[in-house]
């Protein structure tokens, strides 16, 4: 289910934010506050994505491959939707959205209808990305659903100096770890104190950094000094850091759902954070980040 056709770039823009999203994955491509560029620009020596839209499992499933009822087929990780084509809907100087509907092919792997609405939409130094998924069919529908952005790390302006994350909460949630891509059991001590998290690549030697509960409804990310990067999220308990060890950039996933747990089968419906969508209902997810 992979998007063949060459990507189709929609611009919008605020007062002072510019934003390119792509009909590939409705994935996200550049975030610039003045001319200045914020997210990762995806070079495929480290890592090709810039925002990749999860849907409609987050993670890994066991051997890529997963089930509803028994019924289904390979998937890669992180689902089929960052590889699909979605349709631009609707554009607007500084909002644009984009759809995806189920196909033959996508029901190979996923036998249920849905529709998948992303929006992209900015105020100010605010971009809001929302997601709406709804259940078209007549059985309940199970899937997960996350964002995956990517931001320069070191953010610029701030080069050399130490970057955190704080927690609004200042909470200390219970880290997970990955292995072979699925969820460990083992829930590890916090990597947080009093919500302050100062990172360091060696962070990612293990993979991700994944907190199933605790994290929080909002973040911010930077140094002490330079520019900063204020998250709000709703519909999105689970969340995810991530690096490739080195990499300049630093990705901040909410999410609904997660990886399989280690020596689980292959439904969708037993996933750790899995939604289940009764017939004709939808679901409505949302992460904002205010450049200031």
């Amino acid at each position: 289910m992979d998007g063949q056709e060459p990507d189709r770039l929609t611009r919008i823009g605020s007062d002072v934010l510019s934003v390119v999203v792509s009909d590939l994955g409705a994935e996200m491509q550049s975030l610039c506050r003045d001319g200045v560029e914020y997210l990762w620009h995806g070079d495929p020596a480290w890592w090709s994505g810039r925002s990749p839209i999860l849907f409609p499992i987050v993670g890994k499933a066991p051997g890529d491959r997963v089930t509803i009822d028994g019924q289904g087929g390979g998937m890669k990780q992180h689902g089929f939707a960052r590889r699909m084509v979605f349709d631009p809907a609707r554009s607007e100087p500084s909002r644009v959205v984009h759809t995806l509907t189920d196909t033959v092919e996508t029901h190979a792997a996923y036998p249920r209808p849905f529709a998948l609405t992303v929006t992209h939409a900015m105020s100010g130094a605010t971009l809001n990305v929302s997601a709406v998924v709804a259940n078209t069919g007549r059985a309940p529908l199970p899937f997960g659903l996350g964002f995956h952005p990517a931001f320069l790390w070191p953010l610029p302006g701030a080069e050399g100096a130490p970057h955190r994350i704080i927690l609004a909460n200042r909470g200390e949630p219970a880290l997970l770890r990955l292995s072979g891509g699925l969820l460990r059991a083992a829930r590890l001590p916090s990597p947080f104190s009093k919500g302050v998290l100062t990172l360091d690549p060696a962070q990612f030697e293990e993979d991700a950094m994944i907190f199933a509960e605790g994290a929080g409804t909002a973040l911010r990310y930077g140094a002490e000094s330079g520019p900063r990067l204020s998250f709000e999220f709703d519909g999105l308990p689970n969340l995810a850091l991530w690096q490739k060890p080195g990499a300049p950039f630093l990705c901040i996933e909410p999410w609904h759902g997660m990886a399989a747990e280690e020596g689980a089968g292959t439904e969708i419906a037993d996933r750790p954070g899995t939604l289940i969508l009764a017939p004709g209902r939808t679901a409505r997810f949302r992460w904002s980040v205010t450049i200031e």
